[in-house]
């Protein structure tokens, strides 16, 4: 496919979205099917094409003074890809499969796209109706930190302490991927986005087979190590999905003591156990409850650390997820609310006294952290928050202090500030 046929697609599967309202990956799955001659790359650059259309979806349509899908992608590589007009005219030239070309109006619109006087909604690409929320945490940072938001993450790897001696064993085994190590997590190895938006095929390296790496990004690492989990004691994960920071907990307790995953959703759990296989783990076990009924009801008041992976909107992955971000919706952030009061009110009948909660939520939104925890405090107040300088000493990562923002509760790490996904970290201890 020509560049400008890739355009027309992108355009195409921006319209099905605009129409059916639904994820953008189930929306180029069912292009690709109906369009077989395109190959895999072109599949990729269609996918990046969209996705990053959908980051700048507020701001490329008020460049472009209207919102169709057409207006957002001459908006996005305006703003996102950096293209004059007369490059991006070049790409509409109406021949075969390309765009129509430019109208006047359009060149215009391109020559002057200027964000000056733009509302935060639009100069940060988010929903307008989030931005009390997000001027709560953020104040006159609003801006630059949503606009980190709808940047390309990169892709990030965590090295396995179980399986490999140092960080550097690893990097020096996969020179071909241009890694590079990670600024904030001492385990964390980074591979910068693609042009195309493809990265590397790192799950059929042999390292990986091996269970040297896993994909985890630096913030999920960076809130695992947080959790300060030690050899001999009793943790239970108790949103622990795929497994990802179960994984990481076992590296840092160097497979010693005791940790119990589970999840509320035993589908999540499926890919748990040939990752704990592949790491090397032996001190898991999978607890899957059956009928509903819960599955760690025998490990009440005996818990050293429980870790609250929670339930959220997700708005921290937005650089992942950009088609979220326009389906979040009033309804949902309440849904997730009751969840995590839930989880939480859980959470605190499993631990020991002088135990911990570690509470993490890949959000940014105040109303699912520390408002979270302001209700789970109400509700129990036999708890205390550790104080945010003490949670990263007590990690070994007080250098982390002049990056993270600080809330009432616990730390944000943004892309922002981080350069990692949005996540938030908090520990209650039980007295």
């Amino acid at each position: 496919m020509t560049p400008a046929a890739r355009i027309s697609a992108a355009i195409e599967v921006l319209g099905d979205l605009e129409a059916r309202r639904r994820p953008a990956a189930d929306a180029l799955k069912d292009w690709g099917l109906s369009h077989r001659f395109a190959g895999s790359k072109d599949r990729a650059t269609i996918a990046s094409l969209v996705y990053d259309s959908l980051r700048r979806k507020a701001s490329a349509a008020w460049i472009m003074g209207e919102a169709t899908p057409r207006a957002v992608v001459l908006g996005m590589l305006r703003l996102q890809r950096g293209m004059d007009p007369e490059a991006v005219a070049a790409l509409c030239s109406g021949e075969r499969f390309a765009p129509e070309p430019l109208s006047a109006t359009e060149r215009e619109k391109l020559a002057a796209a200027s964000l000056e006087g733009a509302p935060a909604h639009v100069a940060g690409d988010f929903p307008e109706w989030i931005e009390p929320s997000l001027r709560r945490i953020f104040g006159e940072e609003l801006i630059p930190e949503m606009q980190a938001l709808t940047t390309r993450a990169p892709l990030d790897l965590r090295v396995n302490a179980l399986k490999v001696r140092s960080r550097e064993e690893a990097h020096d085994a996969l020179p071909h991927l241009g890694a590079i190590e990670t600024p904030l997590s001492p385990l964390g190895l980074r591979i910068a986005p693609s042009e195309d938006g493809r990265g590397p095929a790192v799950q059929s390296e042999p390292e990986f087979i091996k269970g040297w790496i896993e994909i985890q990004d630096e913030g999920s690492q960076l809130a695992a190590l947080l959790s300060a989990a030690r050899p001999g004691e009793q943790v239970v994960d108790l949103c622990a999905g795929g497994g990802g920071k179960t994984l990481a907990l076992a590296a840092m307790m160097e497979n010693h003591g005791q940790i119990y995953a589970t999840d509320g959703d035993t589908r999540r759990l499926a890919p748990i156990h040939d990752r704990l296989i592949r790491a090397g783990v032996r001190n898991v076990q999978v607890r899957t409850p059956r009928s509903g009924a819960d599955a760690v009801t025998d490990l009440n008041g005996r818990i050293d650390c429980v870790l609250v992976d929670a339930p959220c909107t997700g708005v921290g992955t937005w650089r992942r997820n950009p088609d979220a971000k326009w389906r979040l919706r009033p309804g949902s952030l309440e849904v997730r609310r009751k969840e995590q009061a839930t989880v939480l009110d859980r959470a605190a009948s499993l631990v020991k006294p002088g135990g911990r909660i570690v509470y993490i939520t890949c959000s940014i939104l105040p109303e699912e952290n520390d408002e979270a925890l302001e209700g789970l405090l109400q509700r129990d107040p036999g708890f205390d928050v550790v104080k945010a300088d003490e949670l990263l000493a007590s990690a070994g990562l007080s250098t982390l202090s002049s990056f993270v923002r600080m809330t009432s509760h616990g730390l944000q790490l943004t892309p922002g500030r981080t350069g990692t996904d949005g996540f938030f970290v908090s520990c209650l201890r039980r007295r």
